[in-house]
C-alpha cells in the first residue's frame, strides 16, 4: 500500500535493515517507516506530537507478537507447539489469542484459510525467513500432501495452552500480520487517541474519524495505480511477492490446503476493504485460492465492502470499487 496525505504522495521505499529510521516531517505529515517481522512498516499520524509514542506502541506490539508467534524463531511459543504436535503445550495467552483468530478464519472459509499449513510451507522451501530464502540458490522442495480441510477443528485451545494434531504444524501467516495491525490500531486508539494509519506489509488500517488517501499498487515499490479515500481496513494478497525457486521451478507462499501445493494463479493480486484487517485478509487469501469462483464469493461475504482483483493477464475486476472501498471501523 502507498499513502497520500493532502501534502502529497508518500512511497514505500525498501530499507536495507530493520534499524530505526528518522521519520519524515514535512508539510504537516508525520511519518515513520521501518522493517519488522520481514515486512515494511508505515505509520503516519496527523499530529507530530503523536508520532514518537505511536511508534513505540506499534514496536511493542510487534515485538510481543513476534516473540510468541514467529515460525522462524526457535524460542517462540509457536515453535514449541510445532515441536510437540499431538500434545498440549503451555504458551503465552497472546499466542492462544492469535491461534483463535486463525481458527475463526478457517471456520469462516470452510478451511481454505488454514492455520495448519506449516509443514506444506516448509516442504515447499519456505522453512526460513524470506530474507534467508532470497539468499539461497540451492533450495530443494518435497511436494507436500494435501491438508484435510477440517483438520483445524482438532486444534484445542485453553487459556494458556495450545494443542495441534499429530503430524501438523501451525503457520499463522494468513491472519497473523493482519491481526497485529488490528491489535496495534486498537492500542493507538485506546492508549493515545491518535488519528493514524498503519500498514504492515500492505495490510492497512486507520483510526480516527477522518479518511486517509491511499494508493493501491500490486508491489510495494511501484507507483500507485489507483487512489481512494479510506477509513477502516484494506488488505492485499498477491503471488507477485514472496516467490522463490525450488528445483528450478518458481513457487509462492499461498499454499492451497486442498492440494498441498502453491495455488493456481487465476488472480495475481486481490485487495479487499473491510472493517478490520483480519476480515479483509481472510477474504483476500480465500479469494486467491478460490480462483474463478472468487468474485461471487466476495460479493456474498457480508464483511467485504469492496474488492479489486487483478488477473494473471493484468485485467482488473472491481466489486463496488472504489465507491464503497471504505471498510468502516465498527468501533
Amino acid at each position: 500500500m502507498l499513502f497520500r496525505s493532502a501534502a502529497g504522495t508518500a512511497h514505500h521505499q525498501p530499507l536495507m535493515s530493520a534499524t530505526l529510521t528518522t521519520p519524515e516531517r514535512s508539510a504537516g505529515r508525520s511519518v515513520a517507516r521501518w522493517r519488522a517481522i520481514g515486512c515494511q512498516v508505515h505509520l503516519e499520524v496527523r499530529w507530530s506530537a503523536d508520532l514518537a509514542p505511536a511508534r513505540a506502541l506499534v514496536e511493542r506490539v510487534l515485538l510481543d507478537v513476534d516473540e510468541v508467534a514467529s515460525r522462524f524463531r526457535a524460542d517462540s511459543d509457536l515453535a514449541r507447539v510445532n515441536a510437540a504436535p499431538g500434545r498440549l503445550v503451555e504458551v503465552d495467552p497472546l499466542l492462544v489469542a492469535a491461534v483463535r483468530v486463525a481458527v475463526e478464519a478457517a471456520e469462516a472459509t470452510g478451511g481454505l484459510v488454514h492455520p495448519l499449513m506449516g509443514r506444506p510451507l516448509a516442504e515447499w522451501g519456505y522453512d526460513r525467513t524470506f530474507t534467508e530464502i532470497e539468499r539461497c540458490t540451492d533450495l530443494r522442495g518435497v511436494p507436500a500432501p494435501a491438508v484435510a480441510l477440517d483438520s483445524w477443528r482438532a486444534i484445542e485451545l485453553e487459556d494458556a495452552a495450545v494443542h495441534i494434531p499429530a503430524g501438523t504444524a501451525l503457520d499463522l501467516g494468513a491472519t497473523g500480520k493482519a491481526w497485529i495491525v488490528d491489535l496495534a490500531v486498537a492500542a493507538l486508539r485506546e492508549e493515545l487517541g491518535a488519528d493514524a494509519v498503519l500498514s504492515i506489509g500492505g495490510d492497512l488500517r486507520t483510526t480516527g474519524s477522518t479518511a486517509w488517501t491511499v494508493g493501491v499498487a500490486e508491489h510495494p515499490d511501484a507507483d500507485p495505480e489507483e487512489l481512494l479515500e479510506v477509513t477502516g481496513a484494506l488488505a492485499t494478497s498477491s503471488t507477485r511477492v514472496r516467490r522463490w525457486s525450488v528445483d528450478g521451478a518458481e513457487r509462492h507462499h499461498l499454499i492451497d490446503p486442498r492440494t498441498g501445493a502453491p495455488a493456481g494463479e487465476v488472480w495475481r493480486t486481490v485487495t479487499v476493504a473491510a472493517p478490520t484487517c483480519v476480515a479483509a485478509n481472510t477474504a483476500t487469501t480465500a479469494a486467491m485460492l478460490l480462483g474463478a469462483a472468487a468474485p461471487a464469493a466476495l460479493a456474498a461475504d457480508p464483511a467485504v465492502s469492496a474488492a479489486r482483483l487483478v488477473a494473471g493477464d493484468g485485467s482488473i475486476t472491481r466489486l463496488a470499487w472504489p465507491e464503497a472501498a471504505t471498510g468502516k471501523d465498527p468501533r
